[in-house]
């Protein structure tokens, strides 16, 4: 209940900095940002916040007539003391400019994350600013802390993969009343909405793709191991073995980030894969980016794809590039992601969902049309 988180503040103890009739209004105009004191909603009588916390009644009193002054609650002679329905328009202290931050820009899903981000906040009049962190978290730090000097209305957020994000970057927007919503995957220790990427899923729907074609020797191309990677690799096994493959995926690390993809580590890895006997029929490349080059080198190998191995990408439903295109690959709608995710933000920035919320949304998965599967010679 918004009374008990109320009555649950501190004013005894004198910090020195602020008078407790401050500290008493900025705790409400907080709880009215975050959306736990929704419009319209009761505020406890001044005889109750005077009993509970221990003050005077002029405190309460002063704390109550500057909310008044600036338009925030609202007194109903016989009835009470209300948020004032139009507490979320007077409290709009930010710029109407959505933030996106994410690893990258240029390829994988973001170019298309971006495009339905933008379209979105367009529609309903809002600025949008793009920040690559180019997956490091410490210039993903600095980002936020220009968002916050900058009074943003919300953000949204793809956290670094190479390095896990602290709480405290995250945190800091919330505490100042700034919506955000995570996309991909969580912080550990925030709490707000989640558009989930589901790796396990995109990986079992390939692994049963490949291994439904016919095939039964496959590897898995991707970065150096992490947690989503491991999380690909068992759902994609698991894929495998429902499509008919007892034998698990070669698992092929070939570049060492998935924000910098040089050609040389792809092209090493591809010789030492087709040197041995046991050649791969299939390549599943977690990201649309590798499936790329590694269908532009195959063919230094001999080997033409589809006929002689079959390749399969992920990434955006969003298919611009020709030889995107071309690729068949388990893909996820990101414009609407990008759409969603303003609108989760605008219901935060307007009160309709608390800033708190933990609500996850998971992206639907589907396979693009393409030319590069094929059952095994």
């Amino acid at each position: 209940m918004p009374e008990k988180r109320i009555l649950s503040l501190d004013l005894a103890h004198d910090d020195g900095k602020q008078a407790k009739h401050q500290r008493l209004k900025d705790h409400l105009v907080n709880e009215m940002v975050a959306g736990r004191l929704k419009p319209g909603e009761m505020i406890p009588s001044e005889h109750r916040l005077v009993k509970t916390l221990g003050v005077a009644r002029t405190t309460v009193r002063q704390a109550m007539a500057a909310l008044e002054k600036e338009g925030l609650i609202r007194r109903v002679q016989g009835k009470g003391t209300f948020v004032d329905e139009d507490v979320r328009r007077r409290l709009n202290r930010g710029l109407d400019i959505f933030a996106l931050i994410t690893p990258e820009t240029r390829t994988g899903f973001y170019p298309s994350l971006l495009h339905g981000f933008d379209a979105a906040a367009s529609e309903i009049q809002h600025q949008t600013m793009t920040c690559n962190t180019g997956d490091n978290v410490d210039r993903q730090g600095n980002i936020v802390l220009q968002l916050l000097d900058k009074q943003v209305g919300g953000v949204a957020m793809v956290p670094t993969a190479g390095v896990s994000t602290p709480a405290y970057q995250v945190r800091e927007l919330q505490r100042r009343g700034i919506p955000v919503v995570f996309c991909h995957r969580r912080v550990e220790g925030v709490t707000a909405p989640l558009l989930a990427l589901p790796l396990r899923d995109a990986g079992y729907l390939a692994g049963k793709i490949l291994a439904e074609r016919g095939h039964r020797r496959v590897a898995l191309f991707s970065t150096n191991p992490s947690p989503s990677l491991t999380i690909r690799t068992e759902g994609f096994n698991e894929g495998l073995r429902a499509g008919g493959c007892d034998k698990p995926a070669q698992l092929v690390h070939a570049v060492e980030s998935m924000v910098v993809l040089r050609e040389e580590p792809v092209w090493e890895a591809l010789q030492k894969v087709f040197s041995g006997s046991e050649r791969p029929t299939a390549i599943y490349a977690t990201f649309d980016s590798m499936a790329e080059m590694i269908f532009l080198l195959l063919p230094r190998l001999g080997l033409r794809v589809p006929e002689d191995v079959s390749l399969l990408g992920f990434g955006g439903a969003w298919r611009e590039g020709a030889l995107t295109r071309r690729l068949n690959s388990v893909v996820v709608d990101e414009l609407e992601t990008g759409r969603q995710a303003v609108s989760l933000l605008s219901e935060m920035r307007r009160g309709l969902r608390p800033l708190d919320d933990n609500s996850e949304f998971v992206m639907e998965l589907s396979l693009s049309d393409g030319e590069t599967l094929a059952c095994p010679k």
